[in-house]
């Protein structure tokens, strides 16, 4: 039995987790902003903001063999906040870790860390450069992130880092930015680029997070279900039309929607779908010990049921 305290476990994921390791015995705390509303009985809570002092407070008191930090900002509306949760935070609890001498360190990063470039390998290795864009808050936060973490490894090497660099996240009742895209009445892809997603399922990353606070290795790992889905792909599954457009002209048009308040996005996510980081699975199941249950095409199958698309 393993004491593990979670960051931000009031997302669904964590909420999933925190189930999965109470049924294993363990002794989990669970922080967050705000309660969750379905915890398991004997499963303690604290709040905790992990862009503040409270790392420092809670981790030294508690003591736990494990911490299991998900706490993060998906969608930044205020990029400062967003910094403040993703970047601040994630050095408030290393420190705290440090500290309050936990054993190991789990940290959910994201394949969005690679960054969106045109050089890209065509299947990314956690071997490959990690090169987050600074105009995708998300991606660069995710860099400066494992910046972070990878200075932690050379310094303070007693800690051990789990590092998962997490696709895309599907599930029953998932709905996001990225699932908005699949609900419009036709998908857009540009000319030229395949634009692929990678999916994992809400239970495979609550396993492999499981693993990961508990009997896998340490090191850092790309989470992502078997193989890829083109926008094509995508559009086939869903019987929706697929309009193919210049890369250009969609930059123009988001140069000129944004500024009048007709698009949230500019220019610059053009991008994201001319060079999205396709994460290679190997390393996770040969070095990590874990194949995902279900693979990218089954992944989006189950979300595309359950959305009722």
């Amino acid at each position: 039995m393993s004491r593990i305290l979670i960051t931000g476990a009031a997302g669904m994921v964590g909420r999933r987790l925190v189930s999965l390791l109470a049924q294993g015995g363990h002794d989990v705390l669970v922080t967050d902003i705000a309660k969750p509303s379905d915890l398991p009985d004997g499963i303690r809570f604290l709040p905790m903001d992990v862009t503040g002092a409270d790392p420092a407070h809670i981790l030294p008191g508690e003591c736990p063999d494990a911490v299991i930090h998900l706490a993060s900002v998906l969608e930044p509306k205020n990029r400062e906040l967003a910094y403040k949760v993703d970047v601040t935070g994630t050095r408030n609890v290393l420190s705290a870790c440090l500290t309050a001498k936990v054993k190991r360190l789990v940290v959910t990063s994201s394949g969005a860390a690679y960054g969106y470039h045109a050089d890209n390998a065509a299947w990314l290795r956690e071997s490959d450069p990690v090169r987050g864009n600074p105009e995708f808050p998300y991606s660069d936060h995710k860099r400066q992130v494992e910046m972070l973490l990878a200075a932690a490894r050379r310094e303070t090497p007693h800690l051990e880092q789990v590092v998962l660099r997490v696709c895309t996240v599907l599930g029953a009742g998932v709905e996001n930015q990225i699932t908005s895209l699949f609900r419009r009445p036709r998908l857009i892809a540009l000319n030229g680029s395949a634009s692929p997603f990678v999916f994992i399922w809400t239970e495979d990353l609550a396993r492999i997070l499981e693993r990961a606070a508990t009997d896998g290795p340490p090191g850092t790992f790309n989470v992502a279900g078997d193989g890829a889905l083109s926008m094509a792909d995508l559009a086939d599954i869903l019987g929706k039309p697929l309009i193919r457009l210049p890369a250009w002209l969609v930059k123009t048009a988001l140069a000129v929607a944004k500024p009048l308040g007709l698009s949230r996005f500019g220019p610059e996510q053009v991008r994201f779908l001319q060079y999205r980081p396709v994460l290679d699975n190997q390393a996770l199941k040969t070095r990590f010990g874990y194949t995902p249950a279900l693979s990218s095409a089954e992944v989006f199958e189950l979300w595309r049921k359950e959305a009722g698309l």
